[in-house]
C-alpha cells in the first residue's frame, strides 16, 4: 500500500472510533498519525521491507507501527474491520458531506437509524433531521447540497492522489523486460482537476505476454479484472482503475494522442484528416482506400471482430490503406497540417486554430514563478514559524514571499486581530535584515465579511504591503447577493489579489453561486489580479476562467496557500491548472521579477 492509501485507512479509523465515542487521545494519536504518513517523503511499504523501526518516525507508537505493517504485509487492518461489526462503515460516507462530522454521524445514526446517504436523504426530505439537536433546516438545506456533491464526484480522485497511486506502478511496469516506454494518457496526461480512471499505454514489440503478468501482479492491485493479449484492467486497492494497453512502435503515438483526448478535441482532428482523404485512429494515420476495399476487420484478445473506438462498425479496416505516420504523435498533427499541441490544451476550445494560425501560447512553467504570495505561519493555522516558511522560499530560488495569516473572523484559524497584527509586523522586520537574497512582505489573507466589507480597518490595511481577500463564511448566499458580496470587497482601494475566488473544495464543495465573468470584469477595472489557488483540493480558479481572466487582462497570482515548508511543493499543480487556462509567464503575477512586482504594487498610487 501507498502512504497515502495507509492514511486514508488510518483515517477512516479515526472516524470510527470518534463516533463510538473512544478514547479522545487514543483518536488524536491516529489523527496524528494520519498526518505524519502524509508528510513522508519515503513510502512505508519500504520501510518495512528493510525491516526498520517504525516508531523512530515521530509520533508512531508501538501499536501504530503494528497497524502499518499490517497494512503493508496484507493489505488490511484487523483493529479496523473488528470495528466494522460494531459501527457501519457506511457512516464514513456520512462524514464526508460538508456539515457531518462524527458527533453529528452517530447522531444520526443512533436516533434516526440512518447509516446511508440515501437514508439521510430520505430522512431530509420527511424534515426528521431538522428536528435533531444541533441540527435545522439551513443545515439540512446544506447537507441536500453536499449529497449531491457527493454523488457528482463519486469514484473521482484528484489529480494530486492519482499522481501518489500511479507512479509506483509505472517505475514497476518500466523495470519489466523488453519496455520501451510507459506513458499515461487520458484525463491525466491533460491535467485535469480529478480523474475517474488511469490509462497506461506501454510500448513493447516482445515479452507481451511477461508485461501483462506484470500489470495484473503488481502489489498495490486490489483485483484484475481483465487481461488479454494487449489490454487489461485493475483496480488498486484505493479503488483507482488503471486500464493497459500494449502497442507496437509504428501505433504507439497515434494511441497516445486517441488516448490522451479529449474526445472533442480527437473528433476535430479526425474532422480535419477527412478533409484530407485521411484516417487517424489509435492505429495510425492512414490515405483512405476506396470503398470496395473496406470492411475487412481484424481480430482482437479475445477473437472477437474489432473496429477501434475509433471507428464505426462495419466500416473499414483500422489500418487498411497506406500508412503515413503514428509512431511519434507529431506525425498525427503533421498529417493535419498542424504542430504538436500540448496535452493541456486538448479541449477542443480553439487549440486548432491557434495552432494552425501560430497563435498557440508559449505556456508558463514552473521555471518562471519568482514568488509564492500566499502562505500561513504559526501565527495562524500554519504548521511552520514565518522564519521557516521563507527560508523554504528561499530554498526554492524565489526572490520574494508574501505571508499571509488569516484575519480575525476565520477563529478556526487562530485569525489575528488587529493588535496581533502589529505584533507580527515586528516580528517581519525584525526577520528581514536576516533574509538576504529574499524580499519578504508584510500581508494578510482578510476576510470579505457578509455586506462585503473588509475584516480589518483601514489602518491596518494601510500598513500592509500586500492585501489579499477572500471568503470563508455565508457561503451559501445567492447568486446576486454573492457577486455584490466580492464585488464590494474587492472596491476597497487597498485590495491587490482576489484569494480561491470561487470557494470551490474538489471533490466536496461545490464553487460558490457568483457571476464570475462580472467579478473578473469587476477585477479589470480596478487592476485586482485573482489567484488560482495550487493547492489540488482547491486548483480555484476553474482552467476556463483562468483563460477568461487572461483575455480580460487580469493578472493571475499562482499561489500554493502553503501551510508548511512541504506545501510549497504543491506550485507544480496550479501551474498545470494555468497552463489548461492557456497562461504565459507574462500573465502571472508571481512571475514577475521583484522589481517588476514591486512597481505593479504601485499600480493604484495617484
Amino acid at each position: 500500500m501507498q502512504n497515502l492509501e495507509i492514511a486514508t485507512v488510518l483515517r477512516e479509523l479515526a472516524d470510527l472510533l470518534e463516533i463510538k465515542g473512544s478514547n479522545p487521545f487514543r483518536i488524536r494519536a491516529y489523527r496524528n498519525a494520519v498526518r505524519i504518513v502524509e508528510g513522508l517523503t519515503r513510502p512505508l511499504a519500504d520501510l518495512v521491507a528493510q525491516e526498520e523501526d517504525l516508531t523512530e518516525l515521530p509520533g508512531i507508537g508501538k501499536d501504530m507501527a503494528g497497524h502499518i505493517r499490517e497494512l503493508v504485509e496484507t493489505g488490511r487492518l484487523t483493529r479496523l474491520e473488528a470495528l466494522w461489526e460494531e459501527v457501519p462503515r457506511s457512516l464514513v460516507d456520512l462524514m464526508s458531506l460538508e456539515g457531518v462530522g462524527p458527533k453529528k454521524a452517530k447522531k444520526l445514526w443512533t436516533e434516526l437509524g440512518v447509516t446511508t446517504v440515501d437514508e439521510l436523504e430520505a430522512a431530509v426530505e420527511a424534515g426528521k433531521v431538522e428536528t435533531l439537536e444541533g441540527f435545522g433546516k439551513k443545515s439540512t438545506q446544506k447537507i441536500l447540497q453536499s449529497i449531491q456533491d457527493f454523488r457528482a464526484h463519486q469514484g473521482r480522485f484528484l489529480l494530486s492522489e492519482a499522481d501518489t497511486l500511479v507512479t509506483p506502478l509505472l517505475a514497476h511496469l518500466e523495470a519489466t523486460s523488453g519496455v520501451e516506454r510507459v506513458e499515461v494518457a487520458g484525463s491525466y496526461r491533460r491535467r485535469k482537476e480529478t480523474v475517474g480512471d488511469v490509462d497506461v499505454l506501454v510500448l513493447c514489440e516482445e515479452n507481451r505476454e511477461v508485461v501483462m503478468e506484470r500489470f495484473t501482479g503488481f502489489a498495490g492491485a486490489h483485483r484484475g479484472v481483465s487481461a488479454g493479449e494487449t489490454r487489461g484492467r485493475i483496480f488498486l486497492s484505493s479503488g483507482l482503475p488503471v486500464d493497459i494497453r500494449i502497442l507496437p512502435r509504428e501505433s504507439y503515438g497515434a494511441a497516445l494522442h486517441y488516448f490522451t483526448g479529449s474526445k472533442e478535441h480527437n473528433v476535430a482532428i479526425r474532422t480535419l484528416a477527412v478533409k484530407e482523404g485521411l484516417r487517424v485512429s489509435e492505429y495510425g494515420v492512414f490515405r483512405e482506400e476506396p470503398e470496395s476495399e473496406a470492411g475487412k476487420g481484424r481480430t482482437g484478445d479475445a477473437g472477437e471482430v474489432e473496429t477501434g473506438k475509433g471507428s464505426q462498425e462495419g466500416g473499414p479496416h483500422p489500418m487498411a490503406g497506406e500508412r503515413l505516420g503514428g509512431e511519434a504523435e507529431e506525425e498525427v498533427f503533421r498529417a493535419v497540417g498542424l504542430p504538436w499541441i500540448p496535452p493541456v490544451l486538448r479541449e477542443n476550445r480553439g487549440e486548432l486554430d491557434a495552432a494552425r494560425d501560430g497563435r498557440l501560447p508559449e505556456l508558463v512553467r514552473l521555471e518562471d514563478i519568482r514568488g509564492d504570495l500566499q502562505m500561513h505561519s504559526t501565527w495562524s493555522d500554519g504548521k511552520a514559524s514565518i522564519l521557516e516558511m521563507a527560508l523554504a522560499c528561499k530554498d526554492r530560488g524565489y526572490e520574494y514571499l508574501s505571508l499571509t495569516d488569516h484575519s480575525q473572523a476565520v477563529t478556526v484559524a487562530n485569525g489575528l486581530t488587529p493588535e496581533r497584527v502589529r505584533q507580527q509586523w515586528e516580528e517581519v522586520d525584525g526577520l528581514r535584515e536576516d533574509l538576504a537574497g529574499i524580499h519578504l512582505f508584510r500581508s494578510l489573507e482578510v476576510d470579505i465579511l457578509k455586506d462585503g466589507s473588509l475584516d480589518m480597518p483601514d489602518e491596518i490595511l494601510e500598513g500592509l504591503d500586500l492585501v489579499l481577500v477572500s471568503v470563508h463564511s455565508f457561503m451559501n448566499m445567492t447568486r446576486g447577493e454573492m457577486t455584490e458580496r466580492v464585488i464590494r470587497g474587492i472596491q476597497h482601494p487597498q485590495v491587490d489579489i482576489l484569494a480561491h475566488p470561487t470557494g470551490r473544495i474538489l471533490n466536496r464543495r461545490q464553487p460558490f453561486e457568483m457571476d464570475v465573468e462580472a467579478i473578473l470584469q469587476a477585477a479589470a477595472e480596478l487592476q485586482v489580479a485573482v489567484e488560482l489557488n495550487a493547492h489540488p483540493s482547491r486548483l480555484d480558479l476553474h482552467d476556463g476562467h483562468v483563460r477568461r481572466a487572461r483575455e480580460l487582462g487580469v493578472r493571475v497570482a499562482i499561489n500554493t496557500d502553503a501551510h508548511s515548508p512541504r506545501d510549497l511543493g504543491l506550485m507544480t499543480y496550479g501551474i498545470d491548472q494555468g497552463r489548461r487556462g492557456w497562461l504565459e509567464a507574462g500573465d502571472v503575477l508571481n512571475a514577475m521579477s521583484l522589481e517588476d512586482f514591486q512597481a505593479w504594487r504601485r499600480r493604484k498610487t495617484p
